[in-house]
Order: C-alpha cells, then sequence, then structure tokens
C-alpha cells in the first residue's frame, strides 16, 4: 500500500517534487514556511490540483493530471489531522469519531478513542477537552476511515511544550497499530528526527535533500535549507537506571550517556537527539571536567559550510554524532577523516523534547 507522489506546478508556489512513502513508514516533509509542504499535503488530499501531477496509493490511482484522472476527496480513503484539529463544536468525542465512519458505529468509535488515550472521555465535547485531547480525537477521527493513507499537517503545532513531549511519545506508541503511509508536514526538524523514519527536505517548492536522518544531516543543501542550528545527530538508546540524583543512565553504542531525568521504565528503548552546535571535540580524554559524557570516535567527514564554520562527522561504531565547531578550531587540531577524537557532552545540554521512545521498538513491542 505503497503512497506515491510527483507533483510540479508554478503557482502558487513553484512546485516539483516527487517522494514515495512506503507501507507503515513514515515521511517527514521538512521545510521553512511557503516552501510547498502544505500544498503537498492538499495535492494528495484533493484539496488542491497541481498543473502536472500523479497520486497512487497501492496502484490505485488518485490523481493523474495527464490522463485527466482526479478523484474527489470524498473517494480517497485518507486520514488528515489539521493544524487546527477542525473539530465539530457541537459534537462529542465519539460523535466526530463516526462523522468520518462510512457506517457510524459508536461501539468501533470508543474503540478508536481508547486507542488514541481517550478511554472515558467519548461524550465530552471538544470545549470540555485540553488542546492535546482535541489532537487526540483529531487523530482517531482521520483513523476512522480507515485511510489508506494518513496525513498529518503540523498536527503539534498549536499544543505547548510538555503536552507536545506526551503526544510525541503516543505517536510513536500509535505507530505499532498502523499499517499505512503517514505523512507528516513540520518546520520543525526535532519533531521529524523524533518521529520520522525518512525525510524530505524542501526549499522553494523543492526537495533539497531526502533520505534517513544520517543522510540529511550529513548534506550542506539540506542544512543550509534547514537552518544551520538544526544539525543534530540521532542515538539510539536504552535505559539503563535512573540515579538517586536526577540522571538517568542509557546504555548508547557510543557508550553510557548521563541524561536528567529521561522518563521510561529501565530497558526501554529510545532515540537521543544531540545538537551538533552542543558537542565540544578533543584530541585527548580530557579530566577533570564537569561534562559527564565524554564519547570517544573517529573523524569519518569534515562537511565545510560557507560561513566560518564545519561540521565534523565522528563514527561511533554503526552509529555516529555531528559536532559544528569552526573552522579555525579544526585546522588548529589539525583533523583529518581517520582520526581519533573525543566528543564532550553535557548532561544538560539535551533537552527533554530531544528523547522520545524508540518508534522501531514500539512496533516490535506490539
Amino acid at each position: 500500500m505503497a503512497l506515491e507522489v510527483m507533483a510540479r506546478t508554478a503557482a502558487p508556489i513553484p512546485l516539483d517534487v516527487a517522494f514515495r512513502v512506503e507501507p507503515g513508514e513514515l515521511l517527514a516533509l521538512v521545510g521553512h514556511s511557503g516552501s510547498g509542504k502544505t500544498t503537498l499535503l492538499r495535492t494528495i488530499a484533493g484539496l488542491w490540483r497541481p498543473e502536472v501531477a500523479r497520486v497512487t496509493v497501492d496502484g490505485t490511482t488518485w490523481l493523474d493530471t495527464a490522463a485527466r484522472v482526479c478523484l474527489p476527496t470524498h473517494r480517497r480513503r485518507v486520514g488528515i489531522v489539521f493544524q487546527n484539529y477542525a473539530l465539530f463544536p457541537h459534537m462529542t468525542a465519539a460523535q466526530n469519531v463516526m462523522a468520518a465512519m462510512d457506517s457510524a458505529d459508536r461501539t468501533e468509535a470508543v474503540r478508536i478513542l481508547d486507542l488514541v488515550n481517550l478511554d472515558g472521555l467519548a461524550d465530552r465535547k471538544p470545549a470540555q477537552l485540553s488542546g492535546g485531547q482535541q489532537q487526540r480525537v483529531a487523530v482517531a477521527r482521520a483513523l476512522a476511515r480507515r485511510p489508506e493513507a494518513l496525513l498529518l499537517d503540523e498536527p503539534f503545532s498549536a499544543v505547548d511544550r510538555a503536552t507536545r513531549e506526551k503526544l510525541y511519545g503516543e505517536i510513536i506508541a500509535l505507530r505499532a497499530h498502523l499499517a499505512m503511509p503517514v505523512v507528516l508536514v513540520t518546520h520543525d526538524v526535532n519533531e521529524a528526527q523524533l518521529l520520522a523514519d525518512r525525510m524530505v527536505v524542501i526549499e522553494k517548492g523543492r526537495a533539497v535533500r531526502a533520505g534517513t536522518t544520517a543522510e540529511v544531516m550529513a548534506d550542506p543543501d539540506a542544512l543550509r535549507a534547514m537552518g544551520i542550528r538544526e544539525v543534530a545527530a540521532m542515538l539510539p538508546a536504552i535505559i539503563a537506571e535512573h540515579g538517586a540524583d536526577g540522571l538517568t543512565r542509557l546504555d548508547a553504542p557510543t557508550g553510557p550517556l548521563f541524561l536528567p531525568g529521561v522518563e521510561g521504565a529501565p530497558g526501554t528503548r529510545i532515540r537521543v537527539r544531540i545538537m551538533a552546535h552542543e558537542v565540544i571535540l578533543s584530541r585527548v580524554r580530557p579530566k577533570g571536567l564537569s561534562a559527564q559524557n565524554i564519547l570517544a570516535g573517529t573523524v569519518a567527514q569534515i562537511v565545510p559550510g560557507k560561513g566560518p564554520a564545519v561540521t565534523v562527522r565522528i563514527a561511533m561504531g554503526e552509529h555516529e554524532i555531528l559536532a559544528r565547531i569552526t573552522r579555525r578550531a579544526a585546522d588548529q587540531m589539525a583533523l583529518q577523516p581517520g582520526d581519533i577524537v573525543h566528543a564532550i557532552l553535557k548532561s544538560m545540554t539535551v533537552a527533554r523534547d530531544h528523547v522520545a521512545r524508540d518508534p522501531d521498538a514500539a512496533r516490535v513491542a506490539e
């Protein structure tokens, strides 16, 4: 049930993008406002028709401008979660979900609400729900269509940071139940890295780079399109223990990591986003530092930027972290691919919303 999308148009913005999303895969479309992300989502949903486009799901054509095929939105089995949720204010949560069904079934609506952790709230109206709960109702309503593709348009932008952190975990857990392609539109690179299997970076209507997180983060053009300060690496880790001092020890491929208060029981598999500008490099293993995390690795590549900085890719087994340092520092250290270096990371520099449950682990657990 793969989703294949190709769209080219000159207005309302120039657009020339093509991508494929596999069943059960979450693809993030990442870019600044006005880059064309939502226009692509509207094309898939049937809410917009570019000059030249083709959209197919599992071999079924939803849109083909060359063949003059364009199924209306109501004939496309697509679930959409909008930025503002677009719930019916006069309906209860269950009624909102039933409104999306081919045949209204309250029992099934309640089951889907339970799936998104809204058990016991089926009879509340949107005004009686928090922002996070409204978002869950919107997801439940999208799933009630039994969609062949699920589209998420900036679904977390209307909630506060604490709620957003919880929703990340719930979306990751929910993915264990999803077999359809999922497309997430976001301007938040952290969100994309934590939730997505692959990313497509879009700038001015064109795909700058498509690939895994590691591939995208190694591409200078993609980094410039997203914003240099967004450069980061994702590391898988397992929660080992929670210390009495408030730090959590993680077992990572790079060695032990100590971070403040990571939620989860020992044994939980997570992903940690480490910002490149927070990493300091040393030729020798330093002593007497307050930093708790000193990780040894090998310089894999030094990627120059247009300004005074370079991005150093540091291999640590099958994984890597990134360090963004000045060109002057790289020259003073005489860094070359193959050199052994030590990456230094303060525990407090990793934000709480840069840690999330591993989506692959969630699928396996189910």
